[in-house]
């Protein structure tokens, strides 16, 4: 059973990171559906261990049975999200309706998260059942009577397979595995897990022969998995070039005619016939009196790059932060194109373009964002107060910053208003003067010195340098500082009440989510939730603290309840952590997705070892045995505060909390996750059979609440300190449960 357990928290690991990714790209990227997702997984997970508890009793050929069942879910699910959009109908390119969304995500995951919750609970039991049914050591009446093997042990057990799927998972992404050659190896694994450990005796042959047959069908899989691969990314894309997962997302290329499209997570980056381009770099450096060297930071492969190489002899330094964007240009762009970004004053960085304005010593005339716009947490990071304090450290005496923002021409909603005036004020803190531009698309130019607002003599100033553009020209210019809808933009983003969008508190973020969900539900666009006193986080907390309380009172007088909700309260502390320590990370460092899954495999980590050392500590002397646990637990929960109030602190002195510090926090919230969960197990040690459903299932259902609550309403609304900060109430209040 050990192996089985092992097995079912590696194929998990990687079946998390298969489905989220696959998810991500067939939502184009839109990070709320990203969190939903995990939410989905893991309530499904808990019904799963939850509806196992009605099922006939656990066997290993019933464990060999939904091992096998899994093994087929793994690859079919990859296949159903890639061809959701053409089974449902859908336009290429466009969202699909919010209910089918809805759908499509409980047909991908019920499925899968069921059969590994019925996995774990059948496992765990089996685990457990193994035990010796006497004692430990001697049994002269001083050592009262325990099993062998535990709940906690079980849980131990799991957490270290999650961590060594944690591990591959990082390695297969180092090396460029595609995402459906991972799910054909998980695949893979849970039946080795199979054959390796065997059935029951009365079904063993029947059971290893399934397994072995599913087995060579998976093998012939992956030796084509290539051009299934390809053939699948072809439903959506039948022009399609060129595709690879990348350590950022997918990155797809297409070719109709001489036009190649761009796509990253299936969502538009750019195309090369556009003129996208011109609209940032030359509005932007008519600002700009001198132009001696000019920074690009992302875009450079759309085109900003070439329309900034068009004045002169001016030095460029373009900074592209995915690797695999780079090759697609290298090997299919034409080659005037990718010429352009190699040759003569033109100088290419591959590297996190926020990494290098930070350690760069050179100084720049004009800096140009050609970021995606900050619909995700990785976006939003290159328009955040700190962001644009380290362009200005940067920038030449006069020097000008400049991005872009997609908007609407005529009416801005209130969600626009308040995202764009959220961004655009995080820029009014650190540049003396700030222009925002009308159109589709809004420019947006900053400046340690006063700006023009003369569109004639600006205009002038791009004919007198001779740059030959189709798009943007002086009678454009002067067209963009003349109209009416200019002063009413500075006059919107004055009015609209909104706190600056920053690293620890991204209001931006949730905005930009916002704006996504009034696609299919128009009506929340006049919701008032848009002052910087927004009451919908504080309501939050006041329910979570509420709910607390409740079950901590409630706890007190029902000993069998008090497990329940102390793993509850391990999973959504936990969670609610977890999550504002990865998005500190994504922002402070930019290289998330590649180094995720050593961050999951720190926690991970975390949780074997918490699970694993919590039941040791606590055996003693039967006299002494609740004094030891209620130590223990007051301990643990006391550990959740000091590690809340590290956190705080780290955020407060700014602290470069890189891979390492932050690694370690995990491991740290892992432990007491694990070692709460165990905790809770352990009380009243009897009956752990009976608990292992109800307190996985309480585990997952905490997680699930702290990951729905801590990503769309704690951390935008009320940033990560205070979310930190709520996890600090919980704990007291469920002290009074230990």
């Amino acid at each position: 059973m050990i192996l089985y357990l092992l097995s079912v928290g590696f194929v998990s690991i990687l079946a998390q990171v298969v489905v989220l990714r696959e998810l991500n790209v067939a939502f184009f990227g839109v990070e709320l559906i990203y969190i939903l997702a995990i939410a989905g997984w893991l309530l499904s997970t808990a019904i799963g261990a939850l509806v196992g508890s009605r099922a006939r009793p656990a066997t290993r050929s019933g464990v060999g049975r939904l091992f096998v069942a899994f093994s087929l879910l793994m690859p079919a699910d990859v296949v159903f999200i890639r061809s959701l959009r053409a089974v449902s109908g859908g336009i290429p390119g466009t969202f699909l309706p919010f209910g089918v969304q809805l759908l499509g995500l409980a047909v991908v995951l019920a499925p899968m998260g069921v059969v590994l919750g019925l996995l774990f609970r059948r496992v765990a039991i089996l685990y457990i059942s193994d035990a010796d049914p006497l004692t430990l050591g001697p049994t002269n009446g001083r050592a009262a009577p325990k099993p062998t093997r535990t709940l906690a042990g079980a849980y131990a057990i799991e957490s270290a397979g999650g961590l060594l799927g944690g591990l591959v998972s990082t390695v297969f992404l180092a090396l460029g595995l595609q995402n459906f050659a991972i799910a054909v190896f998980c695949s893979a694994a849970a039946l080795v897990a199979v054959l390796a450990t065997g059935a029951a005796a009365s079904a063993r042959d029947r059971t290893r022969q399934i397994a072995f047959a599913v087995l060579v069908l998976v093998i012939v899989l992956a030796a084509v998995s290539s051009r299934v691969d390809r053939s699948l990314t072809r439903i959506n894309h039948p022009t399609l070039v060129a595709s690879r997962d990348s350590p950022y997302g997918r990155i797809t290329l297409t070719r109709q005619g001489g036009q190649f499209v761009v796509y990253e997570n299936d969502a538009i980056a750019f195309e090369t016939q556009s003129v996208a381009a011109e609209e940032l770099v030359h509005v932007a450096a008519v600002n700009a009196p001198s132009l001696a060297r000019i920074l690009v930071l992302g875009g450079g492969i759309e085109g900003a790059a070439a329309e900034a190489g068009k004045y002169g002899a001016v030095r460029v330094d373009v900074v592209e932060l995915n690797p695999v964007l780079i090759s697609f240009a290298k090997e299919h762009l034409p080659p005037a194109g990718w010429a352009m970004l190699t040759e003569g004053s033109m100088t290419l960085f591959t590297t996190d373009p926020r990494r290098f304005v930070k350690n760069t010593g050179v100084r720049y005339d004009l800096i140009l964002i050609g970021a995606p716009d900050p619909a995700s947490g990785q976006a939003n990071r290159f328009f955040t107060r700190e962001f644009f304090e380290e362009c200005e450290k940067i920038l030449s005496p006069g020097g000008v910053i400049a991005f872009r923002l997609r908007s609407s021409e005529n009416v801005w909603t209130p969600f626009l208003a308040l995202r764009n005036s959220s961004i655009v004020k995080a820029l009014m803190e650190v540049f003396a003067d700030v222009v925002v531009l009308p159109g589709v698309t809004n420019v947006v130019i900053g400046s340690g010195a006063p700006l023009s607002r003369d569109g004639a003599l600006l205009g002038a100033r791009l004919r007198d340098r001779g740059v030959a553009t189709r798009l943007v020209t002086p009678e454009y210019i002067e067209y963009l500082y003349t109209n009416d809808r200019f002063a009413e933009i500075a006059r919107r983003i004055s009015d609209t009440r909104i706190a600056s969008n920053t690293d620890a508190r991204p209001v931006c973020y949730k905005y930009s989510s916002m704006m996504w969900l009034s696609k299919f539900f128009p009506g929340i666009i006049t919701a008032d939730v848009g002052s910087s006193d927004d009451p919908s986080g504080r309501g939050a907390v006041f329910f979570v603290v509420c709910a607390a309380a409740a079950g901590a009172v409630i706890s007190r007088r029902r000993a069998g309840f008090q497990r329940v909700f102390l793993a509850g309260y391990a999973g959504f502390a936990g969670m609610v952590l977890e999550t504002a320590m990865i998005l500190h990370y994504q922002v402070r460092s930019g290289v998330l997705y590649q180094n995720l899954g050593i961050l999951l495999t720190a926690f991970m980590a975390g949780l074997t070892l918490g699970a694993a050392a919590i039941p040791r500590v606590t055996r003693s002397r039967p006299e002494k045995l609740l004094s030891s646990k209620r130590i223990c637990g007051t301990c643990l929960l006391g550990g959740f505060l000091v590690l809340a109030l590290a956190f705080v602190g780290l955020l407060r002195a700014g602290y470069p909390t890189g891979l390492l510090a932050v690694s370690a926090l995990l491991f740290f919230c892992g432990f007491l996750v694990a070692g709460v969960f165990a905790y809770a197990s352990l009380l009243g040690l009897g009956g752990q059979k009976a608990m292992v459903g109800p307190l996985y299932a309480a585990d997952l259902i905490g997680g699930c609440t702290g990951c729905v609550l801590g990503s769309m309403f704690l951390i935008p609304f009320l940033g990560m300190e205070q979310a930190a900060g709520l996890t600090l109430l919980v704990t007291l209040v469920a002290l009074l449960a230990v």
